[in-house]
C-alpha cells in the first residue's frame, strides 16, 4: 500500500460484496449490482432493488435479531447474484431463478455445510472422546478444533480447482475496491491495485468467527441436564441430542458473529480490532487472490452503479 493510502482517514462504508462467475456483486442499501466480465470481454452490469423484511418489519433490525435474518437474506441474494452472472458468463437465455429454486439451493448448501461442520466432526469427536456427558470440556475443545480443522481443510481443497482461483482473484479485487472506496480515492483500477484483498466484514472472517463463538457457547451448555431431562441413553441418542441442540443454538451464535464483524468493520483502522480479527484476515489469505486490472475493473462497475443508483435515490 502506497503512503498516501495509508494516511488517508477511513470512512467505513454499508456497501459490501461478493464474488462471482467472472465478476463482482455490490450491495448497497437498497439495491444491488452486478458486474460481469462477458466472454466478448465487455463488461456487463445490472442492478435491482433490495428489498428486505426490514422495511416491513422494522424489529428485525435490532441488535444480533438482524445478524439472524440478515444471514437468510444474504444467501438468498447470493443465490440470485451467482444466477445472473452464470446466465450471463454462459450467454444462456434461461429462465430467471424462481423462489422455489432458490430456497432448494440454500437449502442443499446449508444441509451439506451442517453435514461437513457439524455432524461429521461431532461423530469423530464421539468416537475419539466418547460421550459429551462424561468429558464435556475435552468433548467440546476437541469438536471445535475439528470443525475449524474441517473448515481450513475445505477451503485449502477448493482453492486448487482452477475457476475457484478465479472467484478468489474477484473476491480480491472486491475488497481492494471497498478499501478505496472507504478512503475517497478514486475508482481506478491503478489507484485501487496498491490496496490489500483482505477486509475485516469478509464472509470468511464471519464464518471463523461464528466457529470461535460457537465452541465457547458450546462449551458452558449443560448437555447432561438436557440429556437427563430427555431421558435419553446410549451414545448415539446422546450424539443425535446434542448436535440437535447445536443447530438450534446456531442462529443465536450467527446473530453475534455478525455483531461483532459489524463493529470490528467500524473500527477497522484501530490497532486492537485489527488484532482481535487477524486469524480471520489471515484465513482470507485462501479465500482471495491478487486480481489483475480486468477484474478490478469489474468491480468498480459494480461498485460504481450501486453509488450512482443511491445518488440518484437520495436526490
Amino acid at each position: 500500500m502506497t503512503e498516501e493510502c495509508a494516511v488517508r482517514k477511513v470512512t467505513h462504508t454499508h456497501i459490501g460484496g461478493q464474488a462471482v462467475i467472472e465478476g463482482v456483486m455490490m450491495r448497497g442499501k437498497k439495491n444491488w449490482a452486478v458486474a460481469v466480465r462477458a466472454p466478448d470481454g465487455s463488461i456487463h452490469v445490472e442492478d435491482h432493488d433490495l428489498k428486505t423484511a426490514v422495511d416491513t418489519h422494522p424489529w428485525l433490525g435490532r441488535p444480533v435479531i438482524r445478524g439472524m435474518w440478515g444471514f437468510w437474506e444474504t444467501m438468498a441474494l447470493a443465490m440470485k447474484a451467482f444466477h445472473v452472472s452464470s446466465t450471463l458468463f454462459g450467454d444462456d437465455e434461461g429462465e430467471k431463478l424462481g423462489t422455489k429454486e432458490i430456497i432448494f439451493a440454500m437449502a442443499l448448501g446449508i444441509g451439506l455445510a451442517v453435514v461437513l461442520f457439524i455432524v461429521l466432526p461431532a461423530t469423530l469427536t464421539n468416537w475419539m472422546v466418547g460421550s459429551v456427558t462424561e468429558r464435556s470440556f475435552t468433548w467440546n475443545f476437541v469438536d471445535g478444533l475439528i470443525q475449524i480443522a474441517a473448515f481450513i481443510v475445505y477451503i485449502v481443497a477448493i482453492s486448487r480447482m482452477e475457476d475457484i482461483q478465479r472467484l478468489f482473484a474477484y473476491h480480491g479485487a472486491e475488497h481492494k475496491t471497498i478499501h478505496a472506496y472507504e478512503r475517497g480515492l478514486p475508482l481506478d483500477a491503478a489507484v485501487i491495485q496498491s490496496h490489500s484483498t483482505k477486509h475485516v466484514r469478509c464472509g470468511t472472517s464471519f464464518m471463523l468467527m461464528v466457529m470461535i463463538i460457537a465452541l465457547l457457547v458450546y462449551s458452558v451448555l449443560p448437555y447432561a441436564t438436557i440429556i437427563q431431562f430427555l431421558g435419553v441413553e446410549g451414545r448415539i441418542p446422546e450424539l443425535a441430542v446434542t448436535i440437535i441442540v447445536r443447530l438450534m443454538c446456531l442462529p443465536l451464535i450467527a446473530g453475534v458473529a455478525y455483531e461483532i464483524i459489524k463493529w470490528a468493520g467500524n473500527h477497522s483502522d484501530q490497532p486492537v480490532v485489527r488484532t482481535l480479527m487477524a486469524p480471520g484476515l489471515a484465513l482470507q489469505k485462501m479465500t482471495t487472490r491478487e486480481p489483475d486490472e480486468q477484474m478490478i475493473e469489474v468491480a468498480v462497475a459494480a461498485m460504481q452503479r450501486v453509488i450512482d443508483r443511491e445518488k440518484a435515490m437520495a436526490t
